[in-house]
């Protein structure tokens, strides 16, 4: 137990709606008889669902930091025993200190780890997890009135819960705990770069827009990784190459031998600039941000991308462009150097391309056999011509498109020139592409503009 955990909302970023959501759970701890007297129940417990490192645990500490009441935490591990009885007990014994001490909070963290439905024969027919969920549901159950007891579970994996956990009563609600948006990273990298020294060239906001997809934990190795590449290096502050470089590590793998000079580095150097060309010359792709030569885990170069504002909605534009972007590395290896000395490099874009053609037709609807969602095990299983007008749909139609879009052939002397400066640098920035590609084409027309969300909401 802790007295007073010292954590409060103002510690846990970027999950500002969960923050809401969780702030009559405080004030009912604060004050139940404000509740009490109109005939309110609060909530007996909640349930935190989230991807890991959201920060789950550290929202469960706020709330209790939050009431100043006492903080009850353990994993659903620590029930699970090998002698019959010992779970059960220990939830007898937790709820029964938990009223002695009332008001206060209960966390238990991977509560899946004993919560699972019952009767799945998963686990090798444990009695003693099933005895240690049985024992839990009637401690939840038996509260009275408002006791100032109140119980948050954390889990990833709430589709495995048994239904009797969940049902009124225990587990009244569910609050789901998020990856955060490119401003919630932004204030989850103000919290976690606060004790360390940032020179004047750190944008957290270019950071965040560079991030997707990373949780407040993900976020929090990000800048120790940086603050470690500063030290290695014999800095005193961390600048953004320290950032830059600790991105490309955790998202594609540590920095491997560069290549020497040669038939394979030339080659390489095609392919990720036929990947950059294509994506800068294609309306609606995400901008390039740099293209390097350097080799990161299995990838022998590397082409990245600055992430749209919201990367869950995608219109088809977005997807077609990705594909003809993720086609340019190996259009460039045929149109260069011919169709028989084509490589085995282009293996992962393939799959990646073929997986969101298929999806736009079987799943997105955007194909002209018309809004069909292919992927219902019904249709699938009983409609056959619909599978196969959707399989030539898809091969016809964007092989069609994607010969008319052949930019590598179209400005071969901009490609050669790009390699070169890729050569020469190994690394070559967006802007830098983006200037040198002005110099054979227009590409004002195509240029897209990124306006941040709250930018426009502010307009």
């Amino acid at each position: 137990m802790e007295p007073n955990t010292g954590v409060t909302f103002e510690d846990v970023a970027g999950v500002d709606e969960a923050k809401q959501d969780l702030q009559e759970i405080v004030e009912f701890l604060k004050t139940p008889e404000k509740f009490s007297a109109v005939g309110a129940k609060i909530p007996k417990g909640v349930l935190l669902v989230g991807p890991p490192g959201t920060g789950k645990t550290l929202l469960a500490r706020a709330i209790a930091g939050e009431a100043g009441v006492p903080f009850f935490s353990l994993s659903g591990s620590e029930f699970i025993e090998m002698f019959g009885g010992v779970g059960a007990s220990r939830v007898r014994d937790l709820f029964s200190k938990a009223k002695q001490n009332s008001p206060c909070l209960i966390f238990i963290d991977e509560i899946d780890a004993v919560g699972r439905q019952r009767g799945t024969g998963i686990g090798g027919g444990n009695d003693e997890r099933e005895q240690t969920l049985n024992q839990l549901l009637t401690e939840m159950d038996g509260f009275t009135g408002n006791t100032g007891v109140i119980v948050i579970a954390a889990t990833n994996r709430p589709e495995i819960l048994d239904s009797a956990l969940l049902r009124p009563g225990r587990f009244d609600r569910q609050v789901t705990v998020g990856l955060p948006d490119e401003r919630g990273r932004e204030e989850i990298l103000k919290v976690h770069s606060n004790n360390k020294k940032l020179d004047k060239d750190v944008s957290l906001s270019v950071i965040a827009m560079r991030t997707p997809g990373f949780s407040g934990a993900d976020l929090a190795n990000l800048m120790n990784e940086a603050a470690i590449l500063a030290g290695r290096r014999g800095k005193d502050k961390i600048t953004m190459k320290e950032v830059d470089d600790s991105i490309d590590r955790i998202v594609a793998g540590m920095e491997g031998t560069k290549m020497t000079d040669g038939k394979s580095k030339i080659l390489v150097a095609y392919h990720e600039i036929g990947h950059a060309v294509c994506a800068t010359l294609t309306p609606g792709h995400d901008p390039v941000q740099k293209v390097t030569l350097v080799p990161r885990g299995q990838a022998r170069g590397l082409t990245w991308f600055i992430p749209g504002e919201d990367p869950s909605l995608i219109s088809k534009k977005q997807l077609f462009a990705r594909i003809v972007g993720g086609l340019g590395g190996r259009a460039a290896e045929e149109v260069i150097f011919g169709e028989t000395e084509i490589t085995t490099g282009a293996a992962g874009e393939l799959q990646q391309i073929t997986q969101i053609a298929r999806k736009m037709v079987t799943v997105f609807g955007m194909s002209e056999i018309g809004a069909w969602a292919l992927t219902d095990p019904a249709v699938q299983s009983s409609d056959v011509v619909l599978r196969m007008l959707a399989r030539n749909s898809m091969s016809d139609k964007l092989a069609e498109d994607i010969d008319n879009s052949n930019h590598i052939r179209n400005n071969r002397d901009a490609v050669d020139k790009l390699v070169d400066v890729l050569l020469e640098k190994e690394t070559l920035s967006g802007d830098k592409l983006r200037a040198i590609l002005s110099e054979f084409t227009d590409i004002s027309s195509i240029k897209v503009e990124r306006i941040p969300i709250r930018e426009l909401i502010e307009a």
